[in-house]
């Protein structure tokens, strides 16, 4: 049997937030092992323009980014493992992963950076058009429909706060929502029903997305059908967003670390520590603990805090 491969700090999750903690913890001299996970480079690796990655003023394509955020890790000789794990064990020190295939590591501080998953309808329409008018990130692809048409899928928080940041951008927003009655707060429908009386948002209620429509250009325009009277009608749009919520990759750590929602509970404050979970040695950064900003930035900036962390902790407590 092969002896397990140990790392000083192991980290899960091939995104901002692993690549930066990878950086960093390359940098403070504790040799960190990267496993990427199946999905390397994350949600960007499915978005095309990104616009507001501070300094690159021109833009650049995510999968660029992601590629050179990889080689960041690299320069400072991150091992990097293409694995994905598939059980855990964080009862005791050192803690021990498995990975898919059977691969056994063990570390004596571990940084979670697995990241969220958009929701989608599972349309092959959907799939088709993803990244060429399709988006789940309203903030991340707004600006592209800039005096464009667009429609938002959902009634909850997710979908009327999209749709209402996309007000301020597109020409019209329509939001299409299966029921009559919104989940989302009710200060947020307020805002929304405000701007359906102004004009700029349309509803379209008791629908539901049945297809999006486009061609070599992307989309241009969807199909709905009416729950009520099975009638279905075509919208002319060029963007539609999917904003019926995100899943936080974290299935794997339930019963072992605190959640909410199925993100993880870090610390957070003023008094240092603020990445770590519930288990001492364990540190959550990115989407997995970020329900709220869930940007490429931000997500970056955790998994540098989380790599600070680690570091203060192995040096000060976990020897």
């Amino acid at each position: 049997m092969t002896s397990p491969k140990h790392a000083h700090v192991l980290i899960l999750g091939s995104g901002p937030a692993g690549y930066t903690a990878a950086v960093y913890a390359a940098r403070a001299n504790l040799k960190p092992v990267l496993v990427t996970g199946l999905a390397q480079g994350g949600q960007l690796m499915t978005t095309t323009d990104v616009d507001n990655w501070p300094a690159d003023f021109a833009g650049v394509q995510g999968p660029e980014l992601m590629q050179r955020f990889q080689q960041h890790a690299e320069r400072f000789d991150t091992e990097m493992v293409f694995d994905q794990i598939a059980k855990v064990d964080l009862s005791r020190r050192p803690f021990t992963l498995t990975g898919d295939a059977g691969a056994v590591y063990t570390c004596d501080a571990l940084i979670i950076a697995t990241g969220a998953s958009a929701k989608y309808l599972g349309l092959p329409s959907e799939e088709a058009f993803m990244g060429r008018g399709v988006s789940g990130c309203a903030t991340c692809d707004g600006f592209f429909y800039r005096d464009q048409d667009v429609v938002v899928v959902g009634g909850g928080n997710t979908a009327v706060e999209e749709a209402l940041y996309l007000s301020n951008i597109c020409r019209t927003v329509t939001v299409i929502h299966r029921r009559d009655k919104f989940r989302a707060e009710p200060i947020l429908v307020d805002k929304m029903m405000a701007k359906v009386q102004n004009g700029n948002m349309r509803l379209k209620l008791f629908c539901e997305l049945q297809e999006v429509l486009g061609d070599d250009s992307g989309v241009t325009g969807v199909r709905l059908a009416n729950k009520q009277t099975g009638a279905t009608e075509e919208l002319a749009v060029t963007g539609a967003f999917i904003a019926i919520g995100h899943h936080p990759n974290t299935a794997i750590f339930e019963g072992q670390l605190d959640m909410e929602n199925g993100y993880i509970k870090t610390r957070s404050g003023l008094n240092g520590l603020a990445t770590m979970t519930s288990v001492p040695g364990v540190f959550a950064a990115g989407d997995v603990q970020d329900h709220v900003y869930r940007q490429a930035i931000t997500s970056a900036g955790t998994g540098c805090m989380a790599a600070l962390d680690a570091q203060r902790w192995l040096e000060n407590a976990g020897q």
